[in-house]
């Protein structure tokens, strides 16, 4: 267990001599200066900063200083489970959690998975995780991701969902609402909510109770939208006809939706939050950066899940990057054209992994390194790596060439909780125990046979019923949800 460093009683912090990306309006990047914190606040950026006595100077020369980043969406429980599904489609992704053995998680796995991400987050300098916690089947289970994110340094929002009841149900349920009102009322500055549920597309718009509920709550929505086999524009049409869409609504991965869809998200001010390599990987549709762009629409960036993929956000960027420009030069090359200029750019996507996140969440005090801003900073530096030097493009260094090994140093409202690329406090020996817990409970409750087999599990008999539906708290099926885009240029019908 790695010792806290000596910055007790509010010891002043500044990261001396890098090269710093602000992020601010202007995205103005400083060569060799400094940024000061004090308390839990940026006091001052800039080159050769005076500073308090006693200040702890961290020495950034060589390195990229820059915000904090932010996750918009993440299934911190299902870390416990980490690159099991690696060869899964999104269909046995439902088939496994959906239909067969999300319910088996128990409380204390729920507490094991969120544990483990919350630190696994830190680690790769992502400062604020929005947990997309669907597997809260009781208000126990939601209790232990709560204990387990105040556990842990770092600046989260618990998303509460259930996948295994109707959100028209488990919002109206007594006991739900007693600890969403509570947790609400208990709510800082290191921890929020959200509600996190999706919306089928079924005429009957039953999901309309649980807008309500989040309204009357205070507390907004986040929500799967376009998603090939599950959720499409039946379901962003219903939410914006029935005046459930604005600033505060989040569209994750929306990649499975027409210009209809974006319109309304547009003009109600939501954001989506893209996981490129979830889009490209299990198949909600082509991750739609392009199409976001062509409408204006904010973007943040997600991990997903880590029962899949990487749970930093270096590879998030740049998976995005290379997803939107690989479908460039595919257009491109499909006309007998070539890209000469690409349109998405490094800088972009670092703007998205930052402020982007803090759009998306309503903390305009978090994104940038601004004085008066939340002192969430990460110092990108490896000495002992060739791949740190030269830094000549920043932004392009942060989005292509670093990685988690290269973050030396991580604050969190002004409190140094990585440095000298070890965590500071995590007891990870605990974390493991808890984790291994959870994973012998689950092989012993599904048998050594269908664990295995787990690894890429076969479809139910009837497979139409998770194609066209995978939520088995309703009946509404509806095969107008695989029908996503023809191709990656844009609808079926060729507009554009």
């Amino acid at each position: 267990m790695t010792e806290p460093i000596a910055i007790e009683s509010g010891r002043p912090v500044v990261l001396r001599g890098g090269t710093v990306l602000t992020m601010d309006d202007r995205h103005t990047v400083l060569a060799a200066a400094d940024v000061l914190v004090v308390g839990d606040r940026i006091a001052a950026v800039g080159p050769a900063l005076d500073v308090p006595e006693g200040t702890l100077e961290i020495d950034a020369r060589g390195g990229i200083v820059m915000p904090g980043m932010i996750d918009t969406h993440r299934h911190m429980w299902q870390t416990a489970m980490r690159g099991y599904g690696a060869d899964w489609t999104l269909t046995q992704y439902f088939v496994w959690y959906y239909l067969e053995h999300g319910a088996a998680f128990r409380p204390e796995d729920i507490h094991a998975g969120n544990l483990l991400s919350a630190w696994d987050a830190l680690e790769a300098g992502v400062t604020t995780t929005v947990d997309w916690s669907h597997g809260l089947q009781t208000v126990g289970h939601a209790e232990a991701a709560v204990d387990a994110l105040r556990a842990v340094p770092g600046r989260f929002v618990l998303a509460y969902g259930n996948i295994q009841a109707a959100p028209w149900e488990w919002t109206a349920d007594p006991a739900v609402r007693s600890f969403l009102q509570r947790s609400r009322d208990a709510a800082d500055d290191r921890i929020g909510f959200q509600l996190a549920f999706d919306v089928t597309g079924d005429p009957a718009f039953p999901e309309k109770a649980a807008f309500e509920a989040a309204r009357e709550l205070g507390m907004p929505v986040t929500t799967h939208a376009g998603v090939w086999g599950a959720t499409n524009d039946d379901g962003i049409r219903l939410m914006h006809e029935n005046g459930f869409m604005d600033e505060s609504t989040v569209f994750v991965h929306a990649a499975t939706l027409t210009a209809d869809s974006y319109h309304r998200i547009a003009a109600t001010g939501g954001s989506i939050s893209v996981s490129t390599e979830s889009e490209q990987s299990a198949g909600q549709g082509y991750p739609p950066t392009w199409q976001v762009r062509r409408h204006d629409i904010p973007v943040s960036l997600s991990h997903d899940t880590s029962v899949w993929w990487s749970s930093d956000l270096f590879c998030a960027m740049r998976t995005t990057l290379g997803a939107d420009r690989s479908r460039e030069h595919l257009e491109a090359h499909a006309k007998g054209d070539t890209v000469t200029h690409v349109h998405l750019r490094a800088e972009q996507v670092v703007d998205w992994a930052t402020r982007g996140g803090a759009r998306a969440l309503g903390r305009d005090d978090l994104g940038s390194l601004e004085p008066g801003k939340k002192a969430d900073v990460v110092l990108i530096k490896n000495d002992a790596s060739p791949v740190m030097f030269p830094v000549l493009n920043p932004y392009g260094h942060v989005a292509f060439q670093a990685q988690r090994g290269d973050v030396h140093t991580v604050l969190v409202d002004g409190r140094v909780v990585k440095h000298e690329h070890r965590l500071v406090g995590a007891d990870l020996s605990a974390v493991r125990r808890e984790v291994e817990a959870t994973v012998e409970h689950l092989r012993a409750t599904m048998g050594e046979e269908v664990w295995l087999k787990g690894m890429n599990p076969d479809l139910p008999a009837d497979d139409k019923e998770v194609l066209d539906n995978p939520y088995q708290y309703t009946d509404y099926k509806s095969e107008s949800t695989r029908r996503s885009r023809g191709t990656v240029f844009g609808e079926p019908t060729g507009a554009r």
